[in-house]
């Protein structure tokens, strides 16, 4: 008697293990099915499935009974067939024995590679079942006080982790941080830079990759065919933006393939009826919203507008695309010009030089003079900021690491920079 029992609680658990496999494994496409069919089983099965945090508990609850009745079950049996003096630890340590055999293999393993296979014939086996454990009268009280409870807990760990990453995904510093101590000595440099460049890419702002108005070339509208000709000749480029007046005042965007079929026409050629209208982006706009706008509206070069709507400079396709996969070099362009490396800690860098490059250069984080560089966005604008007043030539101004000696000085303007980084200070790299 005992043993049939034991026998009809063992298939049961199967059945209520192989339930949770089963109704959790169904893939949407069956869920189509099941309602498309619209039997009563089949509604079962979508009603179970509504409510899942509830279907889950039912099944935990119903597995829990039966497995504990298997357990004291077990015990009996032993007890029986046994001596009725044995000693009471031997008989614990078979009946638990026994019973973990049994459980595992008949009421987990087994039945779970079945529901595995076969989910949608457990599912309809179980259906009805599992919706009779769901009334209050059976296990519907506790499933519905399980549920409440973990809501409420998972609501709890939310308020005490409160600005903290709880979502399971990698903050950028951390993925960084993480190619860092996952590449060793053998990885290639440029693969990493560009798995950090990947990871910083929406982290970073049109201002930091931009060519900065001073170094832009751009032509005034009202200039003669001839004068338009010799500065695409002399600049290399492929696209113009044109102003009116000032450079603040952007009219449009002059393609050089335009003017191909118009290289014979006069000095005196009406040549601004070609200018294409300017896309603008604001500087504090990231590079990946900019690249799908890029994208949708098939342009190359935009023009970088400051808080007051003047011109900051422009940004192209070609600069965001080299913050990924690095510098990207044409038969216009020079190389190593905006740098020149004396040693290992000395540099002599272009006043120009955007500060996002220096750091790129030096190997060390994009932060690193972000509390001292003001808004100056140049290596120049840098020493300013450091010095409080133009320096002299050969004056010196240093921060933490570095020190910053003036080489050059134009017309208002630091045009040559020495950076020197010291050899005993500790400088946290990129």
């Amino acid at each position: 008697m005992a043993a049939g029992i034991m026998l009809i609680f063992v298939v049961c658990s199967g059945l209520i293990s192989g339930s949770e496999v089963a109704f959790f494994s169904i893939s949407a496409r069956e869920v189509d099915v099941l309602r498309k069919e619209g039997d009563s089983v089949g509604n079962k099965i979508l009603q179970l499935l509504n409510k899942p945090r509830t279907l889950l508990a039912i099944i935990l609850i119903a597995n829990n009974f039966i497995n504990v009745a298997i357990v004291m079950l077990s015990y009996y049996i032993t007890l029986n067939i046994l001596k009725p003096d044995i000693n009471e630890t031997l008989n614990f340590i078979i009946t638990t024995v026994s019973a973990t055999f049994i459980l595992v293999l008949f009421g987990e393993v087994l039945p779970k590679v079945y529901a595995t296979k076969y989910n949608m014939r457990v599912a309809r086996l179980m259906a009805y079942p599992l919706k009779v454990m769901q009334s209050r009268l059976i296990f519907g009280l506790p499933a519905r006080f399980l549920v409440k409870s973990g809501i409420l807990i998972e609501k709890r760990l939310e308020k005490r982790n409160n600005g903290k990453n709880t979502n399971g995904l990698l903050s950028a510093e951390e993925l960084e941080h993480a190619i860092d101590i996952t590449t060793g000595t053998k990885s290639n440099k440029q693969e990493v830079d560009m798995l950090k460049g990947i990871v910083n890419f929406g982290n970073t702002n049109v201002k930091q990759v931009m060519c900065s108005r001073m170094d832009v070339v751009a032509a005034e509208i009202n200039i003669d065919y001839d004068e338009l000709l010799k500065l695409i000749n002399d600049s290399g480029y492929s696209r113009i933006p044109i102003y009116e007046e000032t450079i603040d005042n952007i009219k449009g965007i002059l393609y050089v393939k335009d003017l191909l079929e118009h290289l014979d026409k006069p000095k005196t050629y009406k040549w601004n009826k070609l200018i294409r209208p300017p896309e603008f982006a604001p500087e504090t706009k990231k590079i990946d919203d900019l690249l799908k706008e890029i994208q949708r509206n098939r342009v190359h070069l935009v023009v970088v507008v400051d808080e007051y709507g003047g011109t900051s400079g422009i940004v192209t396709l070609e600069d965001i695309l080299e913050e990924v996969i690095g510098e990207i070099q044409d038969e216009y362009d020079q190389a190593d010009f905006e740098f020149k490396k004396l040693d290992e800690y000395n540099y002599i860098f272009e006043g120009k030089t955007l500060l996002n490059d220096v750091c790129k250069v030096l190997e060390i984080k994009d932060d690193t003079f972000d509390k001292v560089k003001g808004d100056s966005d140049s290596l120049a604008g840098l020493v300013l900021e450091l010095s409080g007043k133009i320096p002299e030539v050969n004056e010196q101004v240093g921060h933490h690491a570095f020190l910053f000696t003036v080489m050059a000085l134009g017309k208002n303007r630091i045009e040559k920079v020495k950076v020197t980084i010291e050899q005993n200070e500790n400088v946290e790299s990129r």
